[in-house]
């Protein structure tokens, strides 16, 4: 690869690189976690990827816009990471912010990628959402016409809004999982009992109550066909909906367990020795942490997809149902766990696209290789 070539041929002048955040998500921060897998993996190519984060927060715009100045006189970095998401910068959906804090980088005379972590605009039907919705599209456009590159961590096809001449300096980069991967080959055994499925975050609030409902349904359906069933969730909102399982789930031979947030080596382990993990989060798409981490440790997905919408995805081990198909969604969930073959070869596809697309060497990559042009410049 060209990029790489260059930076291994300077081992004595790394490139620094800065990734800029906005708001810290809680109580876990996936854009927070994406900076620091990836510069761990830049690091191996001779990158040194330095996170800042704005205070806006706490100090307030022109205070925090004062802060960034000052901070930034100092850099003599290369590039710019701007992690984009309408919250990071912002408290209710308007991410202004984010322009205000590009348009300084870029009178400093910095390079600036965005790295766009959201492509939607927010839902809703009231005048408020319908402004929410305005304000986040012109914000997009403008973003991404002011960079010098655009990472997006979904195809680029999604973002209807990107200007036209766009995708020339714009590259689809799917994400890592926020947890150590796991790659050891694994033999399914259909006669263990009982098998394990789990569950990685649950959407918090009214829409979590359907999910619950979405989950019940397909491990009662599994648990018919195959025998009793250990039903393991764990992440953002799984305490919330343990209530609603446990309502759902009683009267079966499905064994409940709620942890809620748990460490990440917890993570890798329970996704690695689950027979499936089920995603019901919506559609899966590559920036979808939860399903991504199912991949990174070789478990078979079942969940909602569309075939043909996201190449990565098409890649990886997930047998899928028509969004909202909720009996579709149990039929799936059954087959993986009744079909060694199937599963099998979910399993093998999931190490082979962990490789290809989501390793966080892929992902650093293919950073180097959209920025190579940068590189031979400078040279």
């Amino acid at each position: 690869m060209l990029a790489h070539t260059f930076l291994a041929n300077e081992v004595d002048a790394p490139a620094t690189w800065i990734a800029l955040l906005g708001r810290r998500d809680q109580p876990t921060d996936g854009v927070a976690d994406y900076c620091e897998f990836l510069a761990m993996a830049l690091q191996r190519r001779n990158v040194e990827l330095r996170t800042v984060q704005v205070p806006w927060v706490e100090r307030g715009w022109p205070e925090a816009l004062r802060w960034l100045a000052q901070e930034s006189a100092q850099w003599r970095a290369e590039r710019v990471l701007l992690q984009y998401t309408a919250l990071g910068w912002s408290r209710r959906g308007f991410p202004f912010g984010a322009l205000r804090v590009m348009n300084l980088m870029r009178k400093r005379g910095l390079r600036c990628t965005v790295v766009f972590h959201d492509v939607g605009s927010a839902s809703g039907t009231r005048m408020r959402d319908a402004l929410r919705r305005r304000a986040q599209s012109w914000t997009l456009r403008r973003l991404a016409q002011q960079s010098e590159r655009s990472v997006f961590t979904t195809p680029l096809a999604k973002s209807t809004w990107l200007p036209a001449a766009q995708p020339q300096t714009a590259a689809f980069i799917p994400i890592g999982a926020n947890i150590r991967e796991c790659r050891a080959r694994r033999i399914f055994d259909p006669s263990r009992l009982p098998k394990t499925v789990a569950v990685f975050s649950v959407t918090e609030g009214e829409a979590g109550q359907r999910e619950a409902e979405d989950i019940a349904l397909a491990v009662r359906h599994a648990e018919q066909r195959v025998g009793p069933i250990r039903l393991e969730v764990f992440g953002r909102g799984a305490s919330e909906a343990g209530p609603r399982l446990e309502e759902l789930l009683r009267g079966s031979r499905v064994e409940l367990h709620v942890r809620g947030v748990i460490p990440a080596d917890e993570i890798t382990r329970t996704l690695a020795s689950a027979d499936a993990s089920l995603c019901v989060r919506g559609v899966t798409t590559s920036n979808r942490g939860t399903s991504i981490a199912g991949i990174a440790c070789g478990v078979p997905l079942v969940g909602y997809g569309q075939p043909g919408a996201d190449p990565a995805i098409d890649a990886a081990g997930m047998h899928m149902a028509p969004w909202h198909d909720s009996n579709a969604l149990a039929r799936a969930l059954a087959e993986v766990l009744t079909d060694a073959a199937l599963w099998q070869r979910l399993h093998e596809r999931n190490l082979q696209a962990q490789e290809r697309y989501f390793s966080w060497d892929a992902v650093a990559g293919s950073y180097l290789k959209l920025h190579a042009t940068d590189e031979d410049r400078s040279a």
